[in-house]
């Protein structure tokens, strides 16, 4: 194994296998100089014809023609022809390849790139030649499927490449089954190293592009619009990941036959999820539930994932039964112990501040049994540690996952602010980490990625939580968002439905429909107050409050008021007709005897004038003749 070089690299630049420990452990490893120039003469680049199409160019065959004084050689490579790029734009972009190209040099599992180059006005990037991918593969299977063992196999080595960039800070957005390539040896290569995350604003010619950086059946939710429901993160791999696996599995694509507007439909807004087959390993079964999870904080990390394939790919597994029904969920048990991957995102050590979690869509924390404290001790479980209390003798035993490092007063989760303002995002938004050297994550409304910087930029916001009524700001003339009105004219009061990671608010209207739904925006955390029924001042506007809570308290008001003035008038007209029919009821009992033979007369009376058939109806001997 040791000494196989390949054909594509020059004497000072090869290819060789590592042996590590056991001889059938062994990684590919690349040798060459420190600095290496990406950029590849076009003269010397021969395109001989297309083999493929993506969202993002074609893939060509071409002959790549390297001379020197000791060597001529002809190497076969791929070449991935992008769409136009602006002028203007080339610069940016080939600095971004220059940082890739360097950091992807030596790495296993990771397709080798020779270069750069243009062609016809076009970028072409040049990479070694494989000859099938994973996709080609399973086109040849019957029902497309891979067996769950070869499915293990290549999801670890596709784990462990995707893991190796993300150490090296490269996104790759773009994971599907026909970018996994197979090499000489059956092991899986990321033919992808992160296209996408170079087109990051970029003003490209192609709106689509713009739109959304990925391949639609693969995008997690937060791609789709990254400065608004974002940002991106590397776990936004970990979706695309996992739809590439259930493919594998079921020869089935996610959302297969469905437009890119509904598979945003049903992936974004109705936060649907592929269809997973039954009698999975149930480790695997939880990290990759774990991936479909809408906040991407809530995902496991590519090392996460690549433990759990490592654990599950050398075990026995008997046949995988799959439902054949597309895009609906099964009806199978909820894995009763699923991890949630956001308590394991940090790994404490003894010194580090700590406090008590917070409860989820909670805005401050209720009663915390360690409202700040130090851990002393770990525990051999890796589960528990011990937390020096202030006041407290003897230190505390607790669960790693209810306690969250602070540094510098800051933890992950807190609503920050920028103490520098900038135009292009939100001054407000959520801290997603924090480095024990200060270094911080954070995610805000109008950035694609993460905003970095030191914990010295930020200072501590006002908290938002799902469930709060706001409305926007009155010294806000000209909001990121379009707000809702009352019919008035005044701003409507909204309630927070959900909150996306980088702080950006989904306000929804209890009052107002829309073809049956209620109405709903995003917001701007610094563009909006929050409105409390205590503070509200006088009876109008705690009334006026109450109406924004739900739609039917006006009507509620309204059929109260009638049933009340309803029944009121009702027992006033009682209490007027009681005294009355009292008045007439005594006046009968002492004009009984008067009344009785008064009676006889009057029917008398009445029978002389009525005609004869009638009044023989009454009287069978006629009425009495008169004289």
């Amino acid at each position: 194994m040791a000494g196989q070089s390949s054909d594509s690299q020059p004497t000072d630049a090869f290819e060789y296998m590592l042996l590590e420990k056991d001889p059938d452990l062994y990684r590919m490893v690349f040798f060459g100089p420190s600095q290496i120039s990406p950029w590849i003469d076009p003269n010397v680049l021969n395109l001989k014809h297309r083999i493929g199409r993506g969202p993002f160019g074609d893939v060509w065959i071409a002959t790549h023609h390297q001379r020197t004084e000791d060597y001529d050689r002809y190497h076969e490579v791929a070449v991935k022809m992008l769409h136009p790029i602006k002028e203007d734009q080339l610069q940016l972009f080939s600095a971004r390849f220059d940082e890739i190209f360097s950091k992807c040099q030596g790495l296993s599992n990771v397709c080798f790139l020779h270069g750069i180059s243009t062609q016809n006005g076009r970028i072409c990037i040049a990479m070694k030649f494989y000859e099938g991918s994973v996709g080609d593969k399973m086109t040849r299977l019957k029902g497309g499927r891979l067996p769950l063992a070869e499915v293990l196999r290549y999801g670890t080595d596709l784990a462990r490449g995707v893991s190796d960039l993300h150490t090296r800070g490269i996104l790759i957005l773009n994971l599907k089954p026909c970018n996994f390539l197979i090499d000489e040896h059956d092991s899986a290569v990321l033919g992808d190293f992160g296209i996408p995350s170079l087109l990051f604003g970029l003003s490209l010619p192609h709106p689509d592009l713009i739109q959304r950086l990925g391949t639609p059946n693969y995008m997690a939710p937060e791609q789709w619009q990254p400065n608004i429901r974002g940002p991106i993160s590397y776990e936004t791999d970990s979706w695309g990941f996992a739809c590439s696996i259930l493919e594998m599995l079921s020869g089935i694509q996610p959302w297969r036959g469905k437009t890119p507007d509904e598979i945003y439909h049903l992936v974004v807004l109705k936060k649907e999820k592929p269809i997973f087959p039954c009698d999975l390993p149930p480790d695997i079964e939880n990290v990759l539930s774990g991936c479909f999870e809408y906040d991407f904080r809530s995902r496991p990390s590519m090392k996460d994932i690549l433990h759990a394939f490592e654990s599950a790919k050398d075990a026995d597994h008997d046949n995988i039964c799959w439902d054949n029904s597309e895009n609906v969920p099964m009806d199978r048990p909820t894995m009763a112990n699923r991890t949630n991957w956001l308590l394991f995102k940090d790994k404490l050590q003894v010194g580090d501040k700590v406090r008590s979690r917070k409860l989820k869509n909670s805005c401050s924390p209720e009663t915390m049994e360690i409202p700040d404290g130090t851990i002393v001790g770990m525990e051999d479980d890796g589960e528990h540690v011990l937390v020096r209390v202030h006041g407290l003798h003897d230190p505390l035993k607790v669960r790693c996952s209810t306690v969250e490092r602070v540094t510098y007063g800051f933890a992950a989760g807190d609503w920050v602010r920028l103490r520098e303002e900038d135009k292009k995002c939100s001054q407000v938004g959520i801290l997603h980490s924090i480095d024990r050297d200060g270094t911080v994550t954070v995610g805000l409304i109008g950035m694609d990625t993460l905003w970095k910087g030191n914990y010295s930029d930020l200072q501590m916001a006002e908290a938002y939580c799902v469930g709060q009524f706001v409305r926007l700001k009155v010294n806000v003339s000209s909001p990121r968002f379009e707000w809702q009105r009352k019919r008035s004219g005044g701003l409507a009061t909204g309630r927070i439905s959900h909150i996306h990671p980088n702080g950006c608010l989904v306000v929804k209207f209890p009052g107002k429909f829309s073809l049956g739904e209620l109405c709903s925006c995003l917001a701007d955390p610094s563009e909006v107050e929050v409105v409390r029924f205590d503070k509200c001042e006088g009876i109008v506007k705690k009334y006026e409050h109450l109406e924004d809570f739900h739609w039917a308290v006006r009507p509620l008001f309204i059929a109260i008021g009638f049933f009340t003035a309803l029944k009121l008038g009702v027992f006033v007209g009682k209490s007027i007709a009681r005294p009355r029919s009292r008045k007439v009821a005594s006046i009968s009992d002492r004009s009984d005897d008067y009344q009785q033979p008064q009676q006889v007369v009057q029917n008398n009376a009445n029978a002389a004038w009525l005609p004869p058939p009638v009044a023989n109806m009454f009287f069978r001997d006629g009425p009495a003749s008169s004289g």
